[in-house]
């Protein structure tokens, strides 16, 4: 099969879908790599390397396109790669299509198969091809939280950990998930009050029994969440359902009784977000102010740390890329029920079901047994 590596044009995205060591293993299957010229410069990987695991590099993203059976990537194609997109093709990415109607209706025009790495899932239901994404980002959310609370940047003007004598920041994270808990982590190990509100009372329960003491779990309700929000310096937005819009948990009439210069970073901006005022914004420009309140909605934050998400991400994908060149994508999914729930779009349908719910859009199941 032939595989195409297109670089990624999303503003400021350094990640790369396939590192040289994954091409040397599709190679070693029979397979050619097609890799747009510079793909990997953002990761700090050369073509030089590339060539030398047996990748072909070429100029443009046209020709990986025109060439390539299966394409691969890290983001959503946009839309001058969404017109390049052919019916025969099978493409490979993180879609987050319940975050954009205008992407998921043009893919679906395509014809083109798209299958999500955020909605595999894998035998005990999990997302594996989210994860190591969902734990940069949680590490980076606090990150980016304690930068923005400065005051050159809007922010109140707050150390988050505080020092002796002056009390710390104060950290709400809605969502114990995986981006939930390593904010909690890095927030925690910095010195700040953390409450982490989730709706799952085992997921409670474990978080309560592993973090720190300044670690704190509320149930989520809207009563809890109203309390925490007029306290907090710093709110996460963590939460998630699977290819689905994330539910609004934060009103514009909320931010209303926030603290002035509060900062709330969405992580699920890429799925909608979990606050009402969010909308996407870029690492160009992050940030912008309603109601007092810094609103940092990043759809790309792992694309900032491009060297340490791509390797966390081609760890994950590699097998299951293999899976699809091997076999073809069809006798990859009805081998694995779980790869099956990553098919979106198939042949001009859309085959998975949350987003064609968000969309009140018409919806067919995958051709294969087992498919969403």
């Amino acid at each position: 099969m032939i595989i195409g590596v297109p670089r990624e044009i999303k503003t400021h995205e350094y990640r790369v879908s396939v590192t040289p060591a994954g091409v040397l293993e599709l190679t070693r299957h029979g397979h050619e790599v097609l890799v747009e010229k510079e793909a990997g410069a953002g990761s700090g990987l050369s073509d030089e390397e590339y060539v030398a695991a047996g990748a072909k590099i070429v100029d443009g993203p046209k020709t990986v396109f025109d060439q390539a059976e299966l394409v691969v990537k890290v983001k959503e194609p946009l839309a001058e790669e969404r017109r390049m997109l052919r019916a025969d093709q099978v493409m490979f990415t993180y879609f987050h299509f319940a975050a954009d109607r205008a992407l998921t209706e043009e893919t679906v025009a395509t014809g083109a198969v798209s299958i999500a790495y955020e909605t595999i899932e894998d035998a005990q239901g999990r997302l594996p091809l989210l994860t190591p994404m969902s734990e940069v980002a949680g590490k980076m959310s606090i990150q980016e939280g304690a930068k923005y609370l400065e005051r050159p940047m809007m922010g109140r003007g707050i150390l988050l950990g505080g020092i002796p004598g002056v009390e710390p920041a104060e950290v709400l994270i809605l969502g114990g998930g995986v981006v939930g808990t390593n904010a909690a982590k890095v927030a925690a190990g910095l010195g700040a009050r953390v409450f982490i509100l989730d709706v799952n009372l085992d997921r409670l329960r474990y978080l309560d029994d592993v973090m720190p003491a300044n670690v704190h779990t509320l149930y989520s309700n809207r009563f809890n969440i109203q309390e925490r929000l007029r306290s907090a310096d710093l709110v996460i937005g963590a939460v998630l359902i699977p290819g689905a819009r994330c539910p609004v948990l934060v009103s514009e009439d909320d931010l209303r009784t926030m603290k002035q210069g509060a900062v709330i970073v969405d992580v699920g901006v890429d799925q909608g977000g979990c606050c009402e005022t969010i909308h996407p914004t870029t690492h160009a420009e992050p940030t912008y102010m309603v109601h007092g309140v810094v609103h940092y909605a990043v759809a790309n934050m792992p694309g900032a740390v491009g060297r340490t998400s791509t390797f966390g991400l081609t760890h994950a994908t590699l097998p299951y890329l293999l899976a699809l060149a091997d076999k073809g994508y069809v006798e990859a999914c009805r081998a694995d029920p779980g790869l099956a729930r990553g098919i979106n779009t198939e042949k001009g349908k859309l085959t998975y079901r949350p987003v064609a719910e968000t969309f009140d859009l018409p919806y067919e199941p995958a051709s294969m047994v087992g498919a969403a």
